[in-house]
């Protein structure tokens, strides 16, 4: 009984840890409600190690002997309603409760059951069973897909499957004819140790896809710029520079660059205010007329920039004069009806192999040239020098 009793004691210290470590995540991250709710559900599991070292000593076995099942079977239903928040795959109250309620009444009626037979270790270790393989099922069902996911998926069916296993070792090994023998029994041994290697197991794992989730929102807002809700030029950089391996017949794709007309005078004469609502609403535009696989940026000040994937110089150019007259054609907040924003673009075709850099300074020329011709039109930039053929490793100019 001592090492079962060691074990019990471990496994809730154990969850103790996790509790508090799911309560510092809940306060301090954005996935608050999930992270409190699988505190809540560490927190209940723990419970059952109270219960099963009560159950030998106590006038009441079958009382404290079905609270420590419905403990475990609580905090497993916790924990499947916080991760199906943090998922996005929730599951209903009313269910979960539903199959708590169930189940309990199951442990209930098979409670006289002799122990260590299939008929009772069976319908005993079911339910907790279902629960992990139902969590598992739903985190299996949301779009995410990280390597932090994949290995909670493996934690939560490892778990459902130990259950069954634990059905053979309750036979093999003997459960102990009664409750209150239990903790004498070489199964609770081995129950006990397989449950305090899981529960490590996919608690790191939880904390691991939350801690994931923190850092890439982090990440992510690092690298949006706050008053255009737009990629800033850092976050531009990452994600287009990937996309210029593209394979197309077009090429990579073309790079539209775009500078606002003027926009020194609307601040001057009409207020930072009406300044920030005209970035806001020529970022709306970008967003609007892009193809759904372009990517938009501010790059700084009053200069913008999208990258077009997959697309030749002459459907980039007829992008860019869709968002030159959708932006002269839109009313902003703040200014008079009478006044109107333009915008200068410069378009460039990017070269199988060119860098962002290099494409980027082609554009910038063909925005100048637009500004320098009269603002509020649309420029190409002359094809890159450098290419490289399929033959030939280094760069070559013509």
């Amino acid at each position: 009984m001592g090492g079962a009793i060691s074990l019990l004691a471990v496994n809730f210290v154990i969850a103790q840890i996790f509790v508090a470590t799911f309560l510092v995540v809940a306060a301090k991250s954005r996935p608050g409600r999930a992270a409190a709710w699988c505190a809540a559900g560490f927190a209940v599991a723990s419970l059952a190690a109270i219960c099963e070292a009560v159950v030998p000593f106590t006038p009441v076995p079958r009382l404290f002997a079905v609270g420590a099942f419905a403990s475990v079977l609580a905090g497993f239903c916790l924990l499947r309603f916080g991760l199906g928040l943090f998922y996005g795959v929730p599951a209903k109250p009313s269910a979960l409760s539903a199959f708590f309620i169930a189940s309990v009444a199951l442990d209930l009626a098979i409670y006289d059951l002799p122990r260590g037979t299939l008929q009772h270790a069976f319908f005993y270790q079911t339910p907790f069973f279902l629960i992990q393989a139902w969590t598992a099922l739903a985190i299996i069902r949301s779009p995410r897909r990280s390597y932090a996911d994949r290995i909670l998926i493996g934690f939560l069916v490892l778990n459902a499957l130990h259950f069954l296993v634990k059905i053979y070792a309750a036979m093999a090994a003997g459960a102990g004819a009664t409750a209150s023998d239990y903790l004498q029994s070489p199964f609770a041994l081995i129950s006990q140790a397989l449950g305090a290697a899981l529960i490590v197991g996919t608690g790191v794992a939880i904390l691991g896809v939350m801690v994931k989730d923190i850092v890439d929102k982090a990440r992510a807002s690092s690298e949006i710029d706050a008053l255009s809700g737009l990629w800033n030029r850092r976050g531009f950089i990452e994600r287009v520079t990937p996309l210029l391996q593209s394979r197309s017949a077009n090429g990579p794709g073309a790079l539209i660059l775009t500078d606002l007309d003027r926009f020194k005078g609307v601040n001057d004469t009409y207020g930072h205010h009406a300044g920030d609502e005209v970035i806001r609403q020529f970022a709306r535009v970008l967003l609007d007329l892009m193809p759904s696989r372009a990517a938009a940026a501010r790059l700084g000040g009053e200069e913008f920039a999208v990258f077009l994937s997959g697309v030749d110089l002459a459907d980039a150019r007829v992008v860019a004069q869709g968002m030159r007259a959708a932006i002269a054609a839109t009313p902003i907040v703040g200014l008079p009806e009478t006044a109107t924003i333009t915008a200068s673009f410069g378009v460039a075709a990017i070269a199988p192999g060119e860098s962002l850099e290099m494409a980027l300074q082609r554009a910038d020329k063909a925005l100048y040239v637009a500004k320098a011709a009269g603002r509020n039109r649309v420029e190409c930039a002359e094809p890159s020098a450098r290419v490289v053929t399929p033959a030939v490793s280094q760069w070559i100019r013509h």
